[in-house]
């Protein structure tokens, strides 16, 4: 079995199950401060609610997946790599904006949490629901990124499922080492370690959905000699060429094959592939000098930072937020 393949939803579950765990610690901080630890009940609630809520959408995508795709016609074989092609597009604008809008509003995130605790806590009959809405939402957007990535992936089978229950096992530990423990985490290197790392793996994610997007167009083509027409390259235009994503850059398929170590890690963790075309070559550097210059201009930008009462309980957390 090749466990190879839950690395990238753990990384991803593990950066985002962190980014949740970080809101419910404020949380929770916030209500023993007001002293409304009875509210705590509804916090956990939207934890549980939240994460049953990503599985069903999960299961849902999934089954609609299998229908889609499962058909013996030989519209079936069309059908599935033009799905994970579209999962896959989908999981890359999911994650690229989460990337750099969380990264950005994470600077802030301890008083955009504190203000809306405040808002709940002012709504006396509706307190409870205001808690558990803003957890849920909060689990629910984590989760909701995790699954459109594992559905990208859905060719690996449960593996990855794995890998992302396994991350949310880890950001769950090291939840409760910041806020029940009280054990200091650099959490602000820790994102940025994450970042990065998810960076990589989102660009491996353009490669591999293109790859997608391409033998969807060559099964395509070959269906009847009207669709003929969709692989535009042939062998009197380039060598080696793809249906449509051009000739060959590059064929290490005997010096480093992707079905072996260490081509498998690299391909199931960063999109390596041992047989690269100029089109997923190309896309794959704008990607990174794209959204990784945004990234990084968003991890330089520089925010006022707010007075801090040394007596707050939330001050380590602030810090810890301040991603």
């Amino acid at each position: 079995m090749d466990f190879s393949a839950a690395l990238p939803t753990f990384v991803i579950t593990l950066r985002e199950g962190v980014e949740a765990a970080l809101v419910v610690g404020i949380v929770l901080a916030l209500l023993k401060k007001a002293k409304q630890t009875k509210l705590n009940r509804w916090v956990y609630l939207g934890i549980v609610v939240g994460i049953i809520a990503s599985g069903l959408v999960g299961l849902l995508i999934g089954w609609i997946f299998q229908l889609l795709s499962a058909s013996n016609s030989p519209l079936g074989a069309v059908i599935e790599p033009f799905l994970e092609a579209a999962f896959g597009l989908g999981a890359i604008a999911m994650l690229s904006w989460m990337l750099i809008w969380m990264t950005q509003q994470a600077k802030s995130m301890k008083s955009q949490v504190e203000g809306a605790v405040n808002a709940a806590l002012e709504k006396n009959t509706a307190a409870g629901w205001g808690i558990f809405t803003l957890i849920f939402i909060a689990v629910l957007r984590e989760g909701f990124e995790t699954v459109l990535f594992i559905i990208g992936k859905f060719q690996q089978g449960l593996i990855p499922t794995i890998g992302a229950l396994s991350g949310l096992a880890v950001a769950a530990g090291i939840g409760v080492l910041l806020f029940k423990w009280g054990i200091k985490i650099n959490i602000r290197r820790f994102f940025q370690i994450m970042g990065v790392l998810l960076l990589l793996i989102v660009a491996g994610l353009v490669i591999s959905a293109l790859g997608d997007l391409n033998e969807g167009m060559r099964t395509l083509s070959q269906m009847n000699r009207q669709s003929e027409g969709f692989c535009f390259y042939y062998e009197r235009f380039a060598k080696n060429p793809s249906c449509i994503l051009g000739p060959m850059v590059w064929d290490l398929s005997k010096i480093l094959p992707q079905q072996q170590f260490p081509g498998l890690i690299l391909r199931t963790l960063f999109g390596y592939t041992d047989k690269l075309y100029q089109v997923q070559a190309i896309a794959y550097v704008l990607f990174l000098f794209s959204i990784g210059g945004l990234y990084f201009r968003s991890l330089n930008s520089k925010t006022p930072v707010p007075q801090k009462n040394s007596k707050d309980p939330l001050t380590n957390t602030e810090k810890s937020a301040s991603s």
